[in-house]
């Protein structure tokens, strides 16, 4: 099938990729500066430690390997973080990306799938985003993932780069065989939270705001199975071989589920109680984010099928009980 340079490969997303990869016949080579990463997650196939912002080290890397494609996953993603230091963000995801762009087209490597984010459409409260839906993104994280966007169609088209996009909230659950999984320092997603609150390594869970216009008054979420969203990369890059056009995919459930029906899903799951404080509304939090993938499902066949509460913390859960990654 050939070798594919998956960016971020040491990451939460990009080592299920390259699961799914490998188990797909291709040979992942994982490019990582393990800033946010962990060696330990490099299981599929080779490993190269560099920065997006090493030209050289790319130019190196793509030498040595030849690959035929990229799936890229590499970037700074914290929005907190992103309203900080946006320069940084900047720097990093748009510089970076450009970088690797280049280095591809002159390597002769034409397929690329970029991961980016539902982020690009900014505050679209209680409406089904699908991928003509207006961006108007908040904060240099989602800035600058759109500016990535659309670097790759001025760089795809003077130098012949065929790219998939693909936009999505929320990613949770882990490999179901537990080779691979979520593992951040801190931790901040919700759902690998819960678990660290029912496991007794935080002291609870603060539900942030309970007031929301929403059956059970907290927020909702679009959630996707990582297992499910990798799969649509994949399925991305064989469109790409077999000669589609580039194309922008959105991929959700297009239901979402409430924090307070997470909770429920994991005591139910794990059969143990989660500790539980109720704090206020977080500044920019929405009450419905969702999207829809109508496209990917019709375009790539693509369906997240392991997408349900129960089999998204099932994983996360069994997970978690091997303790994660190890320096």
């Amino acid at each position: 099938m050939g070798v594919v340079l998956v960016t971020g490969g040491a990451g939460y997303i990009g080592a299920h990729a390259c699961k799914a990869l490998a188990r797909a016949g291709y040979t992942p080579v994982t490019y990582d500066n393990l800033s946010t990463g962990w060696e330990a997650a490099v299981r599929f196939g080779p490993f190269e430690r560099g920065d997006l912002l090493d030209r050289d080290r790319l130019a190196e890397v793509f030498a040595r390997h030849r690959p035929a494609a990229v799936m890229h996953f590499a970037a700074l993603s914290q929005v907190g973080e992103a309203m900080r230091e946006p320069a940084r963000y900047w720097r990093n995801n748009l510089c970076g990306s450009l970088n690797l762009a280049e280095a591809a087209a002159e390597a002769g490597c034409r397929n690329f799938v970029f991961s980016s984010t539902c982020a690009v459409y900014g505050e679209q409260d209680g409406v089904t985003l699908d991928e003509e839906s207006a961006q108007a993104p908040l904060n240099a994280y989602g800035a600058s993932k759109r500016a990535v966007e659309d670097m790759l169609s001025d760089v795809g088209a003077a130098a012949g780069l065929r790219r998939v996009i693909f936009r999505y909230f929320n990613v949770a659950g882990a490999d179901p065989e537990a080779e691979v999984g979520e593992h951040h320092e801190p931790e901040t997603h919700l759902i690998p939270v819960v678990l660290q609150a029912i496991d007794g390594q935080r002291p609870a869970l603060t539900i942030h705001g309970t007031d929301y216009a929403t059956p059970d008054g907290t927020c909702i979420r679009d959630y996707v199975h990582v297992s499910d969203l990798v799969e649509a990369h994949v399925r991305g890059l064989r469109w790409l071989e077999e000669g589609g056009e580039s194309r922008v995919f959105n991929l959700g459930t297009g239901h979402g589920f409430s924090v307070r029906e997470v909770i429920e899903a994991a005591r139910r799951t794990t059969n143990r109680p989660v500790p539980l404080e109720e704090g206020p509304r977080r500044p920019g939090d929405c009450t419905r984010l969702v999207s829809g993938s109508d496209r990917a499902a019709r375009d790539l066949g693509w369906r997240p099928e392991r997408s349900t509460l129960e089999t998204m913390i099932g994983d996360a859960w069994r997970w978690h009980r091997t303790g994660g990654y190890t320096p």
